[in-house]
């Protein structure tokens, strides 16, 4: 396979088809294939810190890098990454365009964001769009590694506190037209036809609870957490917890 036009391997080299192949999971306990991250940043200082605090972990691969989102599409197809780090800002196609976009393909990658901000319209956007949650570009190491993981195990990477105040933050700097909130209005008809079962799941997803946490709450088995979290993203079609959790917000319903 050649090189991808402007996107790189881990190690900075054009990309190959032994990155592409290195799935063996080595290191591994059962065999278990490590995540596959792909790291898009148009710094290329950004991109060098994330793969080494990602590099050295044996659950974790960097697969490759891109330096702008219009790169994302075909890194995408050459690494095939479970779960991309992408910046929110950048010069040509920006994170926002570039997960839109991966978000309506068929079985795409998790997205992480990338921003400098913490209230920031683009980062709703993209959370609306399908990424599964967004990190600070001064998050501690630790903290971005658990990130990944909990992204590539299926779980958002969003608290509820986080939530309202990011939707709070946009909605006060852009005020709508005075009477009903088309976009509350909305999250409640679609709640309201969901059976009172599907409803609890719903609000503990706006809540931020994992899968672990509903089936404590609601005495159910974690299997089936994940069967009603499944039926939700259908019944409501949408593609992952996190825009549930962002229509339970918007109905006002935690």
């Amino acid at each position: 396979m050649a090189a991808v036009a402007g996107v790189t391997g881990p190690a900075g080299g054009p990309g190959s088809p032994d990155v592409r192949g290195a799935r063996d999971g080595s290191g591994l306990a059962g065999g278990a294939e490590p995540v596959r991250v792909l790291i898009v940043d148009d710094d290329a200082l950004v991109r060098a810190g994330l793969s080494m605090i990602l590099g050295g972990l044996p659950d974790l691969l960097v697969v490759g890098e891109a330096a702008d989102g219009g790169e994302v599409p075909a890194a995408v197809a050459a690494y095939a990454p479970d779960v991309v780090l992408m910046d929110i800002r950048m010069p040509r196609v920006d994170g926002l365009a570039a997960t839109e976009a991966l978000r309506t393909q068929p079985h795409p990658p998790e997205v992480l964001v990338l921003t400098t901000f913490d209230a920031d319209e683009q980062v709703l956007r993209a959370l609306r769009a399908g990424a599964a949650g967004f990190l600070l570009k001064d998050t501690p190491p630790a903290d971005i590694v658990h990130a990944v993981r909990r992204v590539a195990a299926g779980e958002a990477m969003l608290s509820p506190t986080v939530t309202r105040t990011l939707i709070n933050h946009v909605t006060a700097a852009n005020p709508g037209l005075p009477g009903p909130d088309p976009r509350q209005e909305r999250a409640l008809r679609l709640l309201g036809g969901l059976s009172e079962r599907e409803r609890q799941v719903a609000i503990a997803l706006g809540r931020g609870r994992t899968n672990a946490e509903i089936a404590g709450e609601l005495f159910m088995s974690v299997a089936t957490v994940k069967a009603y979290v499944s039926r939700l993203l259908t019944r409501l079609d949408l593609n992952n917890r996190v825009q549930v959790a962002l229509l339970v917000h918007d109905a006002d319903l935690v």
